[in-house]
């Protein structure tokens, strides 16, 4: 067979693929999914799909009908059992693939309860895939008691279209507070503050200690030993890069498929970009969990595969729809000793310094905020934590400058 298999039928696998043939790859290109849909949008899936407000073939992001027109062949609803690094084949199912180069776009796994605190009984979900929402989305019916495990981005997304559609809404993190992990207080704060006014049930310092029912959860009972009644549970605790075919297949992986600055993983032509793929960045690796991420590094994969030896530059943004509230994040904020608010009428933004240098801006309601930030990153330029701060401060001039 020969030409590229790519293995993982997300964003980023048809990111790479598509990018192939756009520039004149004109070997085979195969692209297989374990779900038996085409390439999806994952962030849509618990907001607007959850909510009802769009249709499943408004989540594809292309109309299947392009991939032939592009000669990219899909193979979906199809898991790849093992990798052969020496013979250059993958099994799939009862058939045997061959490849020149081999691209994994495996994407990353979410964290579920263990069994033995009641994460095996019925009722219990994660939000990760088109099924896993197909399977949520019926409970969501107003009055009906939910229990949201993890106070990151997703279970906060989770929550704030479960108190959208009128359910009674609990919480639980079980670290000092909500986005612990990925954002500042201050950002945390205002983030809070809005799921409160919705009446979201927000409690911090808190965990969960076990789950019971009788085959399907009816009651939670917290590590304050407080007992919940409740309908179903949502376990947003985060997720893990999804390197077992990696690993199997004796692929280097740490915290992720390990590739070097050109995308290539440990074993000739295999290749790897997305959630699952760990890249130098600066002086240390990075591994990024993002939309954009997965997009860019697919393409650089892809230009890569075609010979132009292009080191991958990341330039990492984010997003996270909660209410009316639009929180849009450019840069890394990693090892900040600085934050600093700037408010223009509705919008806020927080900016993250370290030793006075600019690292990322968090906005809220702040597109133009946002938008200078992220140039500012991509152009290597800068800003003063003083001119953050101040009002009054023409941004836009900034880049101008």
């Amino acid at each position: 067979m020969g030409g590229t298999l790519i293995i993982g039928a997300g964003q980023a696998g048809a990111s790479l693929g598509e990018k192939l043939r756009a520039e004149g790859y004109d070997q085979p290109i195969t692209l297989i999914g374990d779900e038996p849909v085409p390439p999806y949008e994952r962030p849509p899936l618990s907001k607007a799909y959850l909510m009802g407000e769009m249709a499943e073939e408004r989540l594809y992001l292309r109309p299947p009908a392009i991939y032939a027109d592009r000669d990219i062949a899909l193979k979906l609803g199809t898991a790849v059992q093992s990798i052969d690094t020496e013979a250059k084949s993958v099994t799939v199912g009862d058939e045997v693939l061959t490849y020149d180069h081999l691209a994994l776009t495996t994407g990353s796994i979410p964290n579920r309860l263990p069994a033995a605190v009641g994460g095996d009984l019925g009722g219990v979900y994660t939000v990760r895939t088109l099924a896993d929402i197909d399977h949520i989305r019926p409970r969501f019916q107003p009055g009906a008691r939910v229990l949201v495990v993890g106070g990151g981005y997703i279970g906060l997304e989770a929550a704030a279209v479960a108190a959208k559609l009128g359910l009674s809404v609990t919480l639980v993190e079980m670290t000092a507070r909500i986005l612990g992990r990925v954002a500042a207080k201050e950002t945390a704060d205002v983030i809070r503050a809005r799921h409160h006014l919705e009446g979201v049930d927000i409690r911090e310092g808190i965990g969960l200690r076990e789950l019971s029912g009788d085959g399907a959860v009816s009651a939670a009972t917290l590590t304050n030993d407080e007992t919940l009644s409740v309908d179903f549970v949502i376990v947003g605790t985060g997720i893990r890069p999804d390197t077992r075919l990696a690993e199997a297949a004796g692929i280097a992986c740490d915290n992720g498929i390990t590739v070097d600055e050109f995308g290539c993983t440990s074993a000739p032509q295999i290749w790897a970009a997305g959630d699952c793929a760990n890249f130098p960045y600066k002086r240390g690796r990075l591994r990024l969990e993002s939309v954009q991420n997965a997009i860019d590094q697919a393409e650089n994969v892809a230009l890569n595969i075609t010979g132009a030896n292009v080191p991958y530059v990341p330039y990492p943004w984010f997003w996270s729809d909660q209410y009316d509230l639009k929180l849009q994040i450019a840069g890394l904020n990693t090892g900040y000793d600085q934050v600093v608010v700037r408010q223009v009428g509705d919008g806020i933004s927080h900016w993250y310094f370290k030793e006075g240098s600019f690292l990322a801006v968090d906005a809220i309601n702040a597109a133009r905020d946002y938008m200078v930030g992220k140039r500012l990153l991509e152009m290597g330029k800068t800003i003063t934590p003083e001119a953050a701060a101040d009002p009054d401060t023409n941004l836009k001039a900034l880049l101008r400058a």
